[in-house]
């Protein structure tokens, strides 16, 4: 398989984390904080933690604090098809692909419900073919972009479709949750919305930088599940987010490239790129210690991170694109993603 063409969309508004950190501090909802609360997302918004700024489907701002089931799911409904389709657009546009040659839509998100799912919606605004075979895929977090991936090669392998769109899309602002959980505090000063696409094919795409898909792993480990996950209340999302993260994402990492390069027969000096899901700076430091990366092996997950913040799903193909844009030498890439399971994932790329 190969990846011939990728997108990214945000909203148009873009904060600094010091915007948010005022208008977080004139909230209602701030003051009804406990002290140690209102101290947690102050050392986290005004102060450095590898994020600058994020882009939020929020107009004005203070729209954050409407927390209300009906609220958040019709900004979910309102954005979501919007930057999927943007992103699908771009990433059809690079790959040089009609919107008839796509035989498959993979979708995934974790941030809203719809039902029929978002294929419907994006399929119907970009145009696509009737016969499209529309898959949604949902519950993954933040992990979902490898696994969506995954399930477009064994679409291609298998003879099924010779080409895929494969999107991710998440707006988290449309699950902000405030009360006095850390976890759920420093979630909402990590995450922003975007969406990522990428055109899957068969065959590569002349005159572009050729990106081949080799293989992935994945691991689970359910008994893990409650440190990394959404839970209902009130009516909306509200996440779990255990600080044991950063060590179980880098473990987990560790474990997932440990078997995919010795069934390759890869070593870790062999990468020459490594596209990393950082879902926040103590994360991504986890990983770079588990791995011995020095900063400029993970230019493209921090710069990421510092200009949008932690995007979900679409991260890493956020990153992945970044990198290519780069100019960062070809040979063999590592990508790798986690979330809710806990789960881990893994995928091996050969680019040129």
């Amino acid at each position: 398989m190969f990846i011939t063409g990728l997108g990214t969309a945000t909203p148009t508004r873009r904060y600094t984390q010091l915007q948010c950190w005022e208008a977080l501090a004139a909230s209602e909802q701030f003051a009804r904080l406990t002290t140690r609360s209102r101290a947690i997302l102050k050392k986290v918004l005004a102060g450095k933690n590898g994020i600058a700024s994020r882009h939020l489907a929020l107009e004005p701002l203070t729209e954050a604090f409407d927390i209300c089931p009906d609220t958040l799911m019709a900004r979910f409904t309102r954005h979501a098809p919007v930057l999927a389709e943007q992103a699908a657009r771009r990433a059809l546009a690079e790959a040089e692909t009609a919107v008839d040659q796509i035989e498959a839509l993979l979708i995934s998100t974790c941030t809203g419900y719809l039902c029929p799912g978002l294929t419907s919606y994006v399929g119907e605004r970009l145009g696509l073919r009737n016969d499209v075979l529309a898959l949604d895929l949902v519950g993954q977090g933040c992990g979902a972009a490898l696994p969506n991936l995954r399930t477009g090669a064994s679409l291609l392998q298998s003879g099924q479709a010779n080409r895929v769109l494969s999107v991710c899309v998440e707006i988290c602002s449309a699950a902000f949750y405030l009360d006095d959980d850390p976890g759920v505090l420093i979630s909402a000063c990590l995450f922003g919305d975007g969406a990522a696409a990428a055109v899957l094919s068969a065959t590569p795409q002349p005159g572009t930088r050729r990106v081949e898909w080799k293989t992935a792993g994945s691991l689970h480990s359910p008994k893990e599940r409650d440190f990394l996950r959404f839970e209902s209340k009130g009516g909306m999302l509200r996440n779990v987010l255990s600080p044991s993260v950063p060590a179980l994402a880098a473990r987990h990492a560790r474990t997932v490239f440990d078997e995919v390069s010795a069934r390759c027969a890869v070593k870790q000096e062999d990468i020459a790129g490594w596209i990393l899901h950082a879902g926040g700076r103590d994360v991504l430091n986890a990983l770079c210690e588990t791995f011995s990366l020095g900063e400029e092996k993970i230019e493209a997950s921090s710069r990421i991170l510092e200009e949008y913040g932690n995007l979900s799903s679409p991260f890493v193909l956020f990153a992945l694109q970044f990198a290519l844009g780069s100019g960062l030498r070809g040979g063999k890439w590592w990508c790798s993603s986690f979330g809710a399971g806990f789960s881990c994932h893994g995928a091996l790329l050969e680019v040129a």
